[in-house]
């Protein structure tokens, strides 16, 4: 691989490992669905051939689709989220290594797959289970909902583009992290403006 195709494997497999931030098994579906229709821009070595075939389509997707459904499920949805963050990482290191699939090193691609892949797949998850924890804590669960919705939205959507357009699935990425940092900062603030108040009552 040149460099340019190093750069657009790197960003395809960070768009993917975000997408299996908010949903696990939908980007692996997606890619499954890619390899199998003959997309080019995965350049797969011997060892990920399985994941185009008609087996791993059938199976990713019955996943996917209880996946969706679970997290509908009042309460259910918290109790998924507590296993999700490390799942969610095992699947962003798995989609970056399909990503990198034909690196000559294979250390630099599992380096790469566990730190990029696996790092920004848990960070997202760990963010959006942050949100419907607060959002159940809020609303009593009810607005769990468009919680769910709209992570599924966003797995789904940041998946395609990462298919057709991986340099602006990278860039929203981006996006995507500066608004989980600006959240955390909010969060923090508020902690902060209640432990002062707190500490001024006393």
């Amino acid at each position: 691989m040149d460099a340019f195709a190093i750069i657009i494997s790197f960003c395809l497999g960070i768009g993917l490992a975000a997408s299996a931030g908010f949903r696990i098994f939908l980007p692996l579906f997606v890619s499954s669905i890619a390899v199998h229709f003959g997309a080019d821009i995965f350049n797969l070595s011997e060892s990920f051939a399985w994941v185009g075939s008609p087996l791993a389509m059938i199976t990713l997707g019955i996943a996917t689709f209880v996946e969706i459904l679970a997290y509908y499920i009042p309460w259910v949805d918290n109790i998924l989220d507590t296993i999700a963050v490390p799942l969610a990482g095992i699947a962003g290191t798995l989609l970056m290594a399909l990503s990198l699939g034909d690196v000559n090193s294979e250390v630099i691609q599992w380096g790469l797959a566990i730190i990029a892949g696996g790092g920004t797949a848990a960070a997202v998850k760990g963010s959006s289970a942050g949100t419907r924890l607060a959002s159940t804590a809020t609303t009593g669960g009810a607005g769990n909902f468009v919680v769910s919705t709209t992570e599924t939205a966003a797995s789904g959507i940041l998946g395609i583009i990462s298919i057709f357009l991986p340099i602006l699935a990278f860039v929203l990425v981006l996006v995507v992290f500066y608004f989980i940092y600006r959240g955390f900062k909010y969060m923090k603030s508020v902690k902060n403006k209640a432990f002062q108040r707190n500490v001024v009552k006393k």
